[in-house]
């Protein structure tokens, strides 16, 4: 989990240094950070937060177990995926601590490397984000809100160096949320957040069923048009992937990173992996 997270830090928004996972934190009118590591000798994360964020800790709290899947059930998960999760039983699937973060991240995410995704990434949030008021070392900006991004312009984010159908994908998701009309989080119903997602324009499959897994929490997602993993079954078809897969349903999600874990372990040393 910490690796994933670690390859895929947004700078100024996260960091990862050795065991701990650290973040700013934006939730309506407090902002400030967490410090999330595990606890010793418990089989339990140790959450400590800036004293900005006391009112809204339950909250804070919430976002932490959506993170890091803490509703999961490796050893139920592991022994349905059979000879899949051999190598990693206790995988769990990374979810999204702030869901307009993740989703802009998939969109940035299409068809390029997770280096560069997170570069633009980076330079989104330098943007668009606003200064923590107390830096915390390298901690320094809050992610980008949906009502800043939808006040933006497709111009102002092609700058950054973002191509112009993701940029107006972007700007159009930006709108969608901070009106309301789609809401980022694990409790909604998820069929109809996918058929919101890709309503609009340069929002396909893929990333909407990306922003399920991650956001929305499905445990049971798929990506058969995903080139990693394509790669890892040695199959291309979508229709046969996909009747591979069958057997793992209800578990998919986890299934999906799985395979992904596989191409890491057969890594050519520096090579790119390509999903978000």
């Amino acid at each position: 989990m910490l690796s994933y997270l670690a390859e895929r830090a947004v700078v100024g928004v996260e960091r990862v240094e050795g065991d701990l996972y650290l973040r700013t934190v934006s939730l309506r009118s407090h902002q400030g950070w967490i410090l999330v590591e595990t606890a010793p000798r418990r089989n339990t994360l140790r959450v400590t937060l800036s004293l900005s964020l006391i009112q809204v800790l339950p909250t804070v709290l919430d976002r932490v177990k959506a993170l890091f899947d803490l509703a999961a059930e490796p050893q139920q998960i592991a022994a349905h995926l059979g000879e899949l999760a051999r190598h990693h039983p206790g995988l769990r699937v990374p979810g999204a601590f702030d869901g307009f973060e993740i989703a802009v991240r998939a969109i940035l995410g299409q068809q390029v490397s997770v280096k560069a995704a997170t570069t633009l990434m980076g330079r989104f949030v330098q943007r668009f984000g606003e200064s923590l008021a107390e830096p915390r070392g390298t901690l320094t900006h809050l992610t980008p809100r949906a009502e800043r991004v939808a006040q933006a312009s497709g111009d102002e984010i092609v700058t950054l160096g973002i191509v112009g159908t993701r940029a107006r994908s972007i700007q159009a998701l930006a709108q969608a949320v901070s009106e309301g009309r789609i809401c980022l989080s694990p409790d909604r119903p998820v069929a109809q957040t996918m058929a919101q997602l890709q309503e609009i324009p340069g929002i396909g499959p893929w990333t909407a069923h990306y922003i399920a897994m991650r956001v929305l929490a499905d445990p049971d997602v798929f990506l058969p048009t995903d080139l990693g993993i394509q790669k890892a079954l040695g199959e291309t078809n979508p229709r046969q992937i996909l009747a591979q897969a069958a057997r793992w349903q209800p578990w998919r999600s986890y299934a999906t990173l799985h395979l992904w874990q596989s191409l890491q372990r057969q890594a050519v040393p520096g090579a790119q992996p390509v999903h978000a």
